[in-house]
Parts: structure tokens; C-alpha cells; sequence
């Protein structure tokens, strides 16, 4: 899959689960670790969880499964690395203190 249809596979998903505040961030020029970086906002704890884990199940079953996952048991922020894209699925509280929009823009 091209890194593009990729990341919009990622956000379809997102979107599929309700997330809220989906931000698509290139950091092609800025990392050497991933491409893209993937933001969204859960409700709460399970709802969170539940982005993250379907994220998981999707990719897996698209043949393209996650490198590592960070955060799930704890629900406040969870880390989806998927290699070219690296998903970020946090409660807003989480999301607002870290900032991570205005870190690699």
C-alpha cells in the first residue's frame, strides 16, 4: 500500500470509530523515525482503547501490522507505530497538555 492510501487508511479508520480532531502531520523532512504522524481524540478511556484496538485489528488484517503499541492498557494515549505512519490516539486532557501539533508543525 503507498504511503498515502496508507494514511488515509489510517484516518478512515479513525473516523470509523468516531474519533474526533483527526490531524494528518508530514514529518518526512523532521524524523527519521516515521513519515507521518496521525492525531485524534477520544471521549474517554475506552473509547480511546477502542480506536486504538480497532486501528490494530484493521491494519493486521490489511496485512500491515503494527511495529509496537504503546499506552493501550492505560487508555490515555495510545501509540500505534506503524512504521511510514505512527498513530497517536489520546483523551483531550492528554492531548492538550503535550501539545504535539505545535511540537512538529
Amino acid at each position: 500500500m503507498k504511503e498515502s492510501t496508507f494514511t488515509d487508511f489510517v484516518v478512515e479508520k479513525f473516523e470509523d470509530m468516531k474519533a474526533r480532531d483527526i490531524i494528518v502531520i508530514d514529518v518526512s523532512d523532521k524524523s527519521s523515525v516515521t513519515d507521518t504522524l496521525v492525531i485524534c481524540s477520544g471521549n474517554s478511556k475506552r473509547h480511546v482503547s477502542s480506536i486504538a484496538n480497532n486501528l490494530i485489528v484493521e491494519t493486521k488484517q490489511a496485512g500491515h501490522p503494527p511495529l509496537s503499541v504503546e499506552g493501550k492498557d492505560a487508555g490515555e494515549w495510545v501509540l500505534v507505530d506503524l512504521g511510514s505512519v505512527v498513530a497517536h490516539v489520546m483523551q483531550d486532557e492528554t492531548r492538550d497538555f503535550y501539545q504535539l501539533e505545535k511540537l512538529w508543525q
